[in-house]
Protein backbone atom coordinates (compact mmCIF):
# COMPACT_ATOMS: atom_id res chain seq x y z
CA UNK A 1 0.00 0.00 0.00
CA UNK A 2 2.71 2.54 0.61
CA UNK A 3 4.49 1.54 -2.47
CA UNK A 4 1.45 2.36 -4.51
CA UNK A 5 0.86 5.55 -2.51
CA UNK A 6 4.59 6.56 -3.06
CA UNK A 7 4.30 5.97 -6.49
CA UNK A 8 1.37 8.42 -7.16
CA UNK A 9 2.93 10.86 -5.72
CA UNK A 10 5.79 10.58 -7.68
CA UNK A 11 3.76 10.48 -10.89
CA UNK A 12 1.91 13.63 -9.49
CA UNK A 13 5.09 15.66 -8.67
CA UNK A 14 6.43 14.39 -12.35
CA UNK A 15 3.85 14.13 -14.78
CA UNK A 16 4.31 15.45 -18.50
CA UNK A 17 1.47 17.47 -19.07
CA UNK A 18 1.93 21.10 -19.50
CA UNK A 19 0.02 23.83 -17.78
CA UNK A 20 -0.05 27.45 -19.44
CA UNK A 21 -0.97 30.25 -16.78
CA UNK A 22 -1.44 33.38 -17.77
CA UNK A 23 -0.94 37.06 -15.52
CA UNK A 24 -2.60 40.24 -15.96
CA UNK A 25 -3.62 40.56 -19.44
CA UNK A 26 -3.97 37.89 -21.95
CA UNK A 27 -2.38 39.59 -25.33
CA UNK A 28 -1.37 37.77 -28.37
CA UNK A 29 1.84 38.09 -30.16
CA UNK A 30 0.38 40.61 -32.86
CA UNK A 31 -0.62 42.60 -29.59
CA UNK A 32 2.55 42.58 -28.31
CA UNK A 33 4.66 43.61 -31.19
CA UNK A 34 1.82 45.95 -32.87
CA UNK A 35 1.32 48.59 -30.90
CA UNK A 36 0.65 51.43 -33.12
CA UNK A 37 -2.18 53.73 -30.76
CA UNK A 38 -2.96 57.25 -31.46
CA UNK A 39 -5.92 57.73 -28.93
CA UNK A 40 -7.61 56.72 -25.54
CA UNK A 41 -10.32 54.83 -27.11
CA UNK A 42 -8.40 52.44 -29.72
CA UNK A 43 -6.11 51.58 -26.71
CA UNK A 44 -8.85 50.43 -24.61
CA UNK A 45 -10.71 49.04 -28.04
CA UNK A 46 -7.02 46.60 -28.56
CA UNK A 47 -6.10 46.46 -24.77
CA UNK A 48 -8.79 46.41 -22.82
CA UNK A 49 -9.62 48.62 -19.69
CA UNK A 50 -5.84 48.92 -17.78
CA UNK A 51 -4.50 47.05 -15.12
CA UNK A 52 -3.54 49.90 -13.00
CA UNK A 53 -4.21 54.28 -13.97
CA UNK A 54 -1.85 56.83 -12.51
CA UNK A 55 -4.21 59.64 -12.14
CA UNK A 56 -1.57 62.28 -11.84
CA UNK A 57 0.92 61.82 -14.86
CA UNK A 58 -2.19 60.40 -16.73
CA UNK A 59 -0.28 57.11 -17.31
CA UNK A 60 -1.86 53.66 -18.82
CA UNK A 61 -0.08 50.70 -17.24
CA UNK A 62 -1.38 47.06 -18.75
CA UNK A 63 1.05 43.85 -17.25
CA UNK A 64 1.27 40.81 -19.19
CA UNK A 65 2.82 37.37 -18.57
CA UNK A 66 2.69 33.65 -19.28
CA UNK A 67 4.32 31.04 -17.67
CA UNK A 68 4.32 27.09 -18.53
CA UNK A 69 4.69 24.76 -15.78
CA UNK A 70 5.56 21.34 -16.75
CA UNK A 71 5.32 19.88 -13.01
CA UNK A 72 5.46 20.93 -9.38
CA UNK A 73 9.24 21.89 -10.03
CA UNK A 74 9.81 23.16 -13.34
CA UNK A 75 8.24 26.45 -13.89
CA UNK A 76 9.52 28.35 -17.03
CA UNK A 77 8.20 32.19 -17.51
CA UNK A 78 8.06 32.52 -21.99
CA UNK A 79 7.78 36.44 -21.84
CA UNK A 80 6.58 39.08 -19.03
CA UNK A 81 5.72 43.06 -20.16
CA UNK A 82 4.83 46.24 -18.79
CA UNK A 83 3.15 48.78 -21.11
CA UNK A 84 3.03 52.09 -20.77
CA UNK A 85 1.06 54.83 -22.55
CA UNK A 86 1.07 58.58 -21.62
CA UNK A 87 -2.15 60.18 -22.80
CA UNK A 88 -2.57 63.67 -22.97
CA UNK A 89 -5.54 66.43 -21.76
CA UNK A 90 -6.93 65.65 -25.32
CA UNK A 91 -6.73 61.72 -25.37
CA UNK A 92 -4.18 61.52 -27.22
CA UNK A 93 -1.38 58.80 -26.48
CA UNK A 94 2.11 61.03 -26.00
CA UNK A 95 4.34 58.49 -25.47
CA UNK A 96 4.31 55.05 -25.09
CA UNK A 97 6.93 52.39 -23.76
CA UNK A 98 7.42 48.37 -23.58
CA UNK A 99 9.17 46.95 -20.65
CA UNK A 100 10.66 43.31 -21.07
CA UNK A 101 10.59 42.48 -17.41
CA UNK A 102 12.52 39.42 -17.79
CA UNK A 103 15.77 41.64 -19.19
CA UNK A 104 16.45 43.38 -15.95
CA UNK A 105 19.30 45.53 -17.90
CA UNK A 106 16.54 47.23 -19.31
CA UNK A 107 15.11 48.29 -16.07
CA UNK A 108 16.27 51.58 -14.80
CA UNK A 109 15.99 52.94 -11.38
CA UNK A 110 15.39 56.23 -10.31
CA UNK A 111 17.52 57.07 -7.19
CA UNK A 112 15.73 59.83 -5.94
CA UNK A 113 14.51 59.83 -2.75
CA UNK A 114 11.92 61.60 -0.24
CA UNK A 115 13.31 64.03 2.17
CA UNK A 116 12.24 62.59 5.72
CA UNK A 117 11.75 65.33 8.30
CA UNK A 118 11.87 62.96 10.84
CA UNK A 119 15.67 62.11 11.06
CA UNK A 120 16.50 65.35 11.36
CA UNK A 121 14.75 65.92 14.56
CA UNK A 122 16.19 65.14 18.13
CA UNK A 123 15.67 62.32 20.18
CA UNK A 124 13.34 63.89 22.84
CA UNK A 125 11.52 65.11 19.57
CA UNK A 126 11.09 61.93 17.66
CA UNK A 127 9.88 60.58 21.62
CA UNK A 128 7.31 63.36 21.73
CA UNK A 129 6.53 64.45 18.27
CA UNK A 130 5.46 68.15 17.79
CA UNK A 131 3.84 68.51 21.46
CA UNK A 132 3.86 72.19 22.58
CA UNK A 133 6.09 73.24 19.49
CA UNK A 134 3.88 74.61 17.49
CA UNK A 135 1.06 77.27 17.97
CA UNK A 136 -2.43 77.65 16.27
CA UNK A 137 -3.12 81.06 14.54
CA UNK A 138 -5.74 82.94 16.30
CA UNK A 139 -8.95 82.56 14.33
CA UNK A 140 -12.61 84.03 15.03
CA UNK A 141 -15.37 82.54 16.42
Amino acid sequence: MKKILLIIIIFYTFNCSDQTIYSGKILNQNSIENINIIDKNMLIDKFGYPSFIDPIERKYFYFTEKNIKKNFFNKNTEYKYLFVFKIDNENKVISKNVYNLLNKKEIKFIEDETKNQIVKRGLIEQIFGGVGGQQLPNTPQ
